[in-house]
């Protein structure tokens, strides 16, 4: 194969990839945990394999909103994967008012986009990761971990989940994916719910910069040496 068509697949694949993780089925298999844990169970972040078994294969961070069920080393499931960007979170545990018994009057939406804003806190609070799963869990299963917690920098619990209220908005949906079990869901007694953060569109369309200029320059190099 040329190198010219070897660019041009890797920009189509560049661009078909992401579409392919949103508003699907998977299967997945969870691979791995970072070590830090509340003395009981490990928090995330986890890392897992979206596409487990085939070709496209991919390897993931996922963070846990879900207390109320389980998962095991190397296990493997069937997933539905929902877009936050979707406006349809029928498919998630905690978006579908027939299985969450403490969705009541919120908005879904909402309470998946403040998840989210959590999700991206991890990264830059490393010695936080306990505080910041309990308030991922308590915004899902209120009262499920004392909101009163603290590690690292002294943030507790409940002003993790006051700057999730109140930043929201700063996050973009679309880079945002929700993992749950495929089948009729049930509130306990399944595989646990995850949700994936996806590179930034612009990100994708900068990779795709790149892989064009190389292909131009290629070009160049060519026609100079013709």
């Amino acid at each position: 194969m040329k190198l010219s068509t070897c660019l041009w697949v890797l920009a189509a694949l560049l661009l078909i990839t992401p579409l392919a993780q949103a508003d699907s089925t998977t299967t997945i298999q969870f691979t791995g945990v970072n070590g830090a844990n509340n003395g009981v169970y490990y928090v995330s972040p986890y890392t897992g394999t979206l596409n487990y078994g085939t070709s496209s294969a991919q390897t993931v961070v996922l963070f846990c909103d879900d207390i109320n069920n389980e998962v095991s080393m190397n296990q493997v499931w069937n997933a539905n994967v929902t877009s936050l960007a979707s406006g349809n979170l029928s498919n998630t545990r905690y978006g579908n008012g027939s299985v969450n018994p403490n969705l009541g009057g919120m908005n879904p939406q909402i309470l998946y986009e403040e998840a989210a804003w959590l999700v991206t806190q991890f990264s830059s609070h490393s010695g936080d990761y306990v505080s910041l799963q309990y308030a991922l869990w308590d915004l899902m299963t209120p009262g499920a971990e004392p909101t009163n917690f603290a590690n690292a920098d002294g943030t507790t619990v409940a002003q993790w989940l006051a700057l999730a209220a109140a930043n929201y908005g700063q996050i973009n949906p679309a880079s945002f994916v929700i993992a749950t079990n495929t089948g009729t869901l049930a509130y306990t007694g399944q595989v646990q719910e995850f949700i994936v953060q996806t590179p930034e569109p612009a990100i994708g369309v900068l990779l795709l910069f790149g892989v064009v200029s190389m292909f131009l320059l290629f070009r160049r190099s060519k026609q100079q040496l013709a």
